[in-house]
């Protein structure tokens, strides 16, 4: 099996890849890789990649820069965690401005996801994601109407609620930086 590799200037060392190419090229999907750890001098903006920083423990980074401590420990993220996070946000970011038009610019909301964990099979049956917000301004009908254009946003545009209620398979690769 042939491999060509590049470097990448926004991706961490040895976490830096291109598309694999020869024999493996068309039999093989697109890894997250070949896509978000590009060699364009432009960063994909859906890189992301995580450093380890010691045991059980990483620091998440993406090609906008941001980063956000992994692990188990304290002030760290545990990646169920950061799975409820995402599945939380795209809701608000999805309906974001329906909240405002309803509500006001300058509203202020929390967003909070708690789960159902199947400890046995170690994995989430289930999440519940509650956008706490004042709706003191609103009457019963308008808080109805909110609600369902609310859900309507989130259905529309929740990428992670999407991949959550349909599944999608992925894949692990180990690969040696070195390695052509």
């Amino acid at each position: 099996m042939t491999r060509s590799y590049s470097r990448a200037a926004p991706c961490p060392p040895g976490a830096q890849r291109g598309p694999v190419s020869g024999a493996d090229a068309g039999s093989r999907p697109d890894s997250w890789h070949d896509q978000a750890m590009s060699t364009s001098s432009t960063p994909a903006p859906s890189a992301v990649w995580a450093e380890r920083t010691g045991t059980r423990q990483y620091i998440g980074r993406n090609s906008a820069g941001a980063e956000v401590r992994i692990g188990m420990g304290p002030g760290e993220f545990s990646p169920g965690e950061l799975m409820k996070i995402a599945l939380a946000t795209c809701n608000t970011l999805s309906a974001d401005h329906r909240l405002a038009k309803a509500l006001g610019e300058d509203f202020e909301a929390t967003v909070g996801c708690s789960s159902v964990k199947n400890d046995a099979e170690e994995r989430y049956e289930s999440f519940q994601v509650e956008i706490v917000t004042d709706l003191s301004s609103l009457d019963a009908d308008q808080r109805e109407l909110l609600s369902q254009r609310v859900a309507a946003a989130v259905d529309r545009h929740c990428t992670v609620g999407h991949t959550i209620e349909h599944g999608a398979p992925y894949t692990t690769t180990i690969v040696d930086p070195d390695e052509d």
